[in-house]
C-alpha cells in the first residue's frame, strides 16, 4: 500500500522541485565547462554507488581532478515548526536522498514571543530527527520599518540568505501554500496595487532562483493532513490567529466571508488569477526592457515624446526601472509615486519636480525626463 494521498502529494511536489534544481545545476555545470574548454565528466547528484568509471584522460572543468565529481547540491528548508513547513521538511527528508541531494534545515527565531528560543530548539530537534543535516537555528532582531509583518519578513529573508551562503547551499524551500497565495492576491488588490502585486508569490524567486515554493498548488489542509498521518508534531503560531495582523484577519474573517458569499473555490480562483497575472506581468516587463533603449537619446536621457507614445503599462515600467536605477528603494516605490512621475509625461502643465523615496527627484527639462538623486 502506498502512502496516504496527502503525503504522496507533498512528496511529489518536492520531487518535482528537486528535479528542477538538479536540471538547473546540470545546465550551469555544462555552461561552465564550455566556457573553460574542459570536458565535463562529473554529473550532479548521483546516488551513492552510482559513480561512473573514468579514464586517466578524462579532464574535469576548472582544473578539477579526474576522479572528483561535482558535489551534490545542498537544499535547505525554512521551517517554523508549523504544519506547512514541517510537511515540507518531511517530504524533503524523504525525497532528497533518493536523488542524491543533501538536505538541511533552518529555523528563524524572531524573538517576538516569550519562549521563542525554546521553540526554535524544538524545531531543530525535529529536523534532525527527520535526518536533515546541517540544521541551524538563527536568532534575528526585527526592526520596525514597514510594520511588524514586513519587518519580520525582511529579517527572516536576510537570515536565510546568510545561511544559504554560509552553508554553501543551492536553494531554500519555503512552505507557502495555495491559501497563502490567495491571501497575497487579496492583500495586493486591497492596496490598489498593479498587476505585479496581483501575481502573488513566484514559485521561483530570489537571487539566482534560490527560493523555491513547492506547495503553491497545494492547499493548507493537505499539508496539515500529511503531518497528522505521519505523526509529526506541529506548532500553531498564535500570531496567525491574532486579529492585530492584517493577514490573520483576512485568513479567519475575509476569505471565509468571500466563500460564504461566492461559494467554494475562491482560493483556487485567486491562485489561478495570480498565475495569469504573473504571465501578463512577465510579458509586459519584457516589452518594457526591450523598449527602453528606443526612448533614450544619444546621451541616455529619457525623451518625453517617445515615452508618451508607449502604452501606459509599458511606459510606467520604464519609469519605475529608471527611478530604482537612480537610487529609489524598490520596496518603498509605490504605484502613486510612478503615477505622479507619469503625469510629467502625459499631463505636463509646467509642474515642478516630483520627490521619490531614497531622495530621488524626477523632473521634466527641455523635453527630457530627468530622474536623479536630489
Amino acid at each position: 500500500m502506498g502512502p496516504h494521498p496527502a503525503v504522496a502529494a507533498i512528496r511529489l511536489a518536492v520531487r518535482r522541485v528537486l528535479h528542477d534544481i538538479l536540471t538547473d545545476q546540470s545546465r550551469l555545470s555544462r555552461t561552465t565547462g564550455e566556457r573553460t574548454g574542459g570536458r565535463i565528466t562529473a554529473r550532479l547528484a548521483r546516488p551513492a554507488g552510482d559513480i561512473p568509471e573514468q579514464t586517466p584522460n578524462d579532464q574535469a572543468p576548472n582544473g578539477q581532478a579526474p576522479n572528483e565529481r561535482t558535489p551534490s547540491p545542498l537544499v535547505l528548508v525554512a521551517c517554523s515548526g508549523g504544519a506547512d513547513s514541517m510537511a515540507l521538511a518531511s517530504a524533503l527528508a524523504f525525497e532528497a536522498p533518493k536523488l542524491g541531494v543533501r538536505a538541511g534545515g533552518i529555523t528563524v527565531d524572531h524573538g517576538l514571543q516569550p519562549g521563542s528560543d525554546l521553540r526554535a530548539e524544538e524545531v531543530v530537534l525535529r529536523l534532525r530527527e527527520l535526518g536533515l543535516d546541517p540544521v541551524e537555528s538563527i536568532t534575528v532582531t526585527v526592526g520596525r520599518d514597514g510594520g511588524p509583518e514586513a519587518a519580520a519578513r525582511d529579517a527572516r529573508y536576510a537570515a536565510l540568505d546568510a545561511a544559504l551562503e554560509r552553508h554553501g547551499g543551492t536553494a531554500i524551500l519555503l512552505g507557502h501554500t495555495r491559501d497563502d497565495q490567495a491571501e497575497t492576491v487579496l492583500l495586493g488588490l486591497a492596496r490598489g496595487s498593479g498587476i505585479r502585486s496581483l501575481s502573488g508569490m513566484a514559485a521561483v524567486s530570489g537571487a539566482d532562483g534560490r527560493y523555491r515554493r513547492p506547495f503553491l498548488q497545494l492547499d493548507r489542509q493537505t499539508a496539515r493532513k500529511a503531518c497528522l498521518v505521519q505523526a509529526l508534531p506541529v506548532w500553531d503560531d498564535p500570531h496567525n490567529a491574532d486579529p492585530a495582523y492584517t493577514r490573520s484577519r483576512l485568513r479567519h474573517e475575509g476569505l471565509p466571508a468571500l466563500e460564504k458569499a461566492l461559494g467554494k473555490g475562491v482560493v483556487e480562483a485567486l491562485a489561478r488569477t495570480a498565475q495569469l497575472s504573473r504571465d501578463d506581468a512577465d510579458a509586459l516587463d519584457t516589452w518594457a526592457s526591450q523598449a527602453e533603449a528606443s526612448v533614450r537619446d544619444a546621451t541616455g536621457m529619457l525623451e518625453c515624446a517617445k515615452l508618451y507614445a508607449l502604452p501606459p503599462a509599458v511606459r510606467r515600467r520604464i519609469l519605475r526601472r529608471a527611478a530604482i536605477q537612480a537610487g529609489a528603494p524598490a520596496g518603498s516605490l509605490f504605484a502613486r509615486h510612478i503615477e505622479e512621475v507619469d503625469r510629467l509625461i502625459t499631463g505636463w502643465r509646467g509642474q515642478g519636480a516630483i520627490n521619490l523615496p531614497g531622495k530621488v527627484v524626477a523632473q521634466r527639462q527641455g523635453g527630457r525626463l530627468v530622474i536623479r538623486q536630489g
